[in-house]
């Protein structure tokens, strides 16, 4: 496994093992919100800790303890100071997700400001393919983590176009 600097997969945390089975845990990070959520929401139901986070369901004392101990394992200690005082998983969750997703507001903002970037995007005449591959993937990267992908035939497009 990475150690997510390099900027490829988070690392993961080993949480339980079902029968042969592991599950972890993903590692939260600024690019990869939209993933973890809903590897997490995975997590969390097979420990059948969903249910403190679910709006509707039942309050349990023990599950939300899970939840909020699960969830503290998959995200980076500096948030972890940032939102360690909220006392319920689903307070935690819905300050993770307000943290990294905002309001529409915020994240119409930042989705113009993606589409802004790709836009200008122009491979250097010095620039190595593979470099400028990784520039068009990480705005995809952006762009998927705040819900909005990128289709593959405008990412082929718009690097076919803008080679020198």
């Amino acid at each position: 496994m990475s150690d997510g600097e390099d900027g490829a997969q988070p690392p993961l945390v080993r949480v339980k093992e079902i029968g042969s089975t592991t599950v972890t845990c993903p590692m939260l990070n600024p690019m990869n919100y939209t993933v973890w959520s809903l590897r997490m929401k995975v997590v969390l139901k097979i420990h059948k800790a969903w249910i403190v986070i679910d709006p509707g369901t039942e309050e349990n004392e023990e599950k939300d303890y899970l939840a909020i101990g699960l969830l503290y394992q998959a995200i980076p200690e500096d948030l972890i100071m940032q939102i360690g005082d909220v006392e319920s998983a689903k307070g935690l969750w819905e300050a993770i997700k307000a943290r990294y997703v905002g309001d529409d507001c915020v994240r119409e903002a930042l989705l113009q400001n993606i589409n802004v970037e790709f836009d200008r995007l122009k491979m250097e005449e010095s620039e190595k393919i593979d470099s400028y591959v990784g520039k068009l993937s990480g705005i995809a990267s952006k762009s998927a983590a705040l819900g909005e992908t990128i289709d593959e035939s405008k990412l082929v497009k718009k690097f076919l176009k803008t080679l020198p």
